[in-house]
């Protein structure tokens, strides 16, 4: 466990290599953490989108069988 906490640590004396690739995986993660949050927002908005386009082609299909 003592091992797992080092590299959490921010100020790893051990190896200012260890310490950098850290950042950069910090770093990292961050980014692909903004990328799946605008995802899951784009996908909701399309989702949003397709089920208004649905209701659009039902309703335009309900108005057709209307008697005359």
């Amino acid at each position: 466990m003592a091992k797992a906490l080092i590299g959490y640590l921010n100020s790893d004396l051990r190896s200012p290599a260890l310490a950098a690739e850290n950042a950069r995986l910090r770093a990292r993660v961050g980014e692909l953490e903004a990328l799946a949050g605008r995802l899951s927002e784009e996908n909701d908005r399309l989702a949003q989108a397709h089920a208004a386009a649905l209701l659009e082609i039902e309703t335009s299909h309900l108005q057709e069988m209307q008697p005359a």
